[in-house]
């Protein structure tokens, strides 16, 4: 199965290391330094040019990705089907 990330944009659900709220995780300096490291090094795809509401960490090609979702993060937990409110 696919987790729909905004746009046009899905991942295979197995791929997903984690769903983050943006707005909590700025507060948070080790992860607004996390993600802004991650940008200068060309890991982050910003799915929309709309204001981000999650972030979606995810492995794609062995690779560490990170996708700037317009989507909460509650709507992306719940998209995945799992039990767990945050994986």
């Amino acid at each position: 199965m696919f987790l729909h990330l905004g746009e046009n944009v899905a991942v295979p659900i197995k791929d997903v290391i984690g769903i983050f709220d943006i707005e909590s995780s700025m507060y948070s300096y080790d992860t607004s330094q996390f993600l802004r490291m991650a940008e200068e090094d060309g890991f982050v795809e910003r799915i929309t040019k709309d204001k981000p509401k999650s972030f979606v960490l995810a492995e794609v090609d062995k690779k560490s990705k990170i996708f700037l979702s317009p989507i909460s993060s509650t709507t992306l937990c719940k998209r995945t089907g799992t039990l767990y409110s945050d994986l």
